[in-house]
């Protein structure tokens, strides 16, 4: 079959097919704006995952961190406990009076004027009032009231609960107590 087309016909037909590129390269620009912003949304994603992956990294890093800090901290708490423990018992058995220990009273012109645990230790503290720190000499005979300064050893005896002078003999009077 042939037929006959009239200019008519082929100006209708170019302005259809026309019509259809029109809609083709629409159809196409709007495929493309699609594409391009699905190619966005696909970067944006890739970038926020990429983000959060790096950022939980980091937290994973934060928390080995922490967690050392804190094996530290619990380490140094421990050794601190521990010390403080034994500080403790050092101060209690300090402070327990020592069984016959021997202690210094020192003697300002006869009057008590402070206990030391040795005799070095009292010469210093008289010091700090005037006292020369070294020379000095014992009492002989003379009244603790007529000396500025005087030391005068003592033994605590903790059993008894009592104190004894470690110059004078440590005997019972005859006939039960005075």
């Amino acid at each position: 079959m042939i037929r006959i087309v009239t200019c008519a016909r082929l100006a209708g037909l170019q302005r259809d097919a026309e019509g259809a590129r029109e809609r083709a390269r629409e159809i196409q620009g709007a495929a493309d704006r699609a594409y391009a912003g699905h190619l966005r949304t696909v970067y944006d994603l890739t970038a926020e995952a990429e983000s959060a992956e790096r950022a939980a990294e980091a937290d994973r890093a934060d928390a080995v961190m922490a967690r050392e800090l804190l094996e530290r901290t619990e380490t140094q708490l421990a050794s601190a406990r521990a010390t403080v423990r034994e500080q403790a018992a050092r101060i209690e058995a300090l402070s327990e009076p020592a069984t016959n220990t021997s202690m210094v009273l020192l003697l300002h012109y006869g009057e008590p004027h402070s206990i030391h645990p040795d005799a070095a230790a009292a010469c210093a503290h008289a010091a700090t009032f005037g006292a020369p720190s070294s020379g000095w000499v014992p009492v002989g005979e003379r009244p603790a009231a007529e000396l500025l300064w005087m030391c005068v050893p003592f033994i605590y005896d903790a059993g008894r609960d009592h104190f004894r002078s470690v110059t004078a003999p440590a005997v019972e009077p005859s006939g039960g107590a005075r």
